[in-house]
């Protein structure tokens, strides 16, 4: 495994971090194996949420005993002061441990969310509070709008900051990590394969990996998805690759689209996943994953077009703040099924 100087913050992180977030839906002995396969091979970095349904509780009953091998870091996506400060509790008795390593305020993406984060009565002071008294040893953010993100970082407030950084989402190598560097901060990428979406795999993780990043954050659920994982780990990237990735990065992510979730589909379409996808489903076609997504909206995609409500000016497009042309672009995802 190779590894990295996480900022300021100092500690020797692994450049690949387990994400445990899709671990609640596979059995118990399957996220068991992968979690300490993951341990026995030099990945140090663990990563979750209080929103990851079970978890945290599979965190502690499955690696507790092993709590000196990992960084162990986790969200809380509460806005207040108490409703975080429960949170963060029982985060630590779920997970079994007297310690987080980094606490991160979760899913901040408007700037209402931030205010109310870092009010008097909000998150941050819990977070605080709880680092005061040794619970928690770092703070970070986590969002889905790097521009924002990079203004909120400059505060000083945070230690770390979490963010997409995909093939088909590159905005933060330029709204973002410039800004983290200059601070010396943690910098941890997440989403490598959008969710399952991207391939090839071990060309989607390189990506993130030929960046300046400290960690990737991968959503992995068995010892063989851990395997696949490393191997796209082994070699450092090279000036001639790490410009192939970039460009084609620039041609995956010419759709625009930050997953800020800002849009929201009368006929429930999820609307980001068909924006990032949408270029890379034309150039290298899609995992499984996606298929099944695509599948599974068939009938929402081809009823958009009908919708009278959106006839002349589509809703999704009116709380775009990056303006992104949003319904001719779900319209043309019916082409996947012809």
């Amino acid at each position: 495994m190779r590894y990295r100087e996480f900022g300021a913050i100092g500690y020797r992180v692994s450049a690949l971090g387990f994400g445990a977030m899709n671990l609640p839906g596979v059995p118990y002995e399957q996220a068991e194996a992968a979690l300490n396969y993951a341990l026995d091979q030099g990945i140090n970095y663990i990563d979750t949420a209080a929103g990851y349904r079970n978890s945290e509780e599979i965190l502690g009953q499955a690696v507790s005993h092993r709590r000196k091998d990992f960084f162990l870091a986790t969200k809380t996506a509460q806005r207040s002061y108490d409703a975080a400060k429960a949170e963060i509790e029982r985060s630590l008795e779920r997970m079994k441990t007297d310690t987080i390593d980094l606490l991160q305020i979760h899913y901040v993406n408007y700037p209402q969310e931030y205010q109310s984060a870092m009010a008097e009565d909000g998150a941050y002071r819990a977070a605080e509070e709880a680092k005061r008294q040794g619970m928690v040893r770092h703070i970070g953010i986590t969002g889905h709008r790097p521009e924002l993100l990079a203004k909120w970082v400059r505060s000083g407030k945070f230690d770390q900051t979490l963010f997409h950084l995909n093939l088909g989402q590159p905005f933060a190598a330029r709204d973002l990590i410039p800004a983290l560097k200059e601070m010396n901060m943690g910098r941890v990428a997440m989403k490598p394969l959008s969710g399952g979406f991207f391939q090839p795999v071990e060309k989607a993780l390189r990506y993130p990996y030929s960046q300046d990043v400290h960690v990737i954050i991968s959503g992995m659920v068995s010892v063989e998805e851990v395997r696949m994982n490393l191997a796209a780990f082994e070699q450092e990237v090279e000036e001639a690759e790490r410009l192939e990735l970039e460009a084609l990065a620039g041609q995956l992510g010419a759709h625009d689209c930050r997953r800020c979730n800002y849009c929201t589909c009368p006929i429930g379409i999820p609307i980001p996943d068909v924006m990032i996808s949408s270029r890379l489903r034309e150039v290298y076609g899609l995992l499984p994953k996606g298929d099944g997504f695509y599948q599974k909206h068939k009938d929402k995609f081809f009823s958009c077009a009908d919708y009278e409500p959106c006839r002349e000016k589509p809703l999704c497009e009116e709380k775009c703040p990056y303006h992104l042309p949003m319904a001719t672009v779900v319209r043309d995802a019916v082409g996947y099924f012809k």
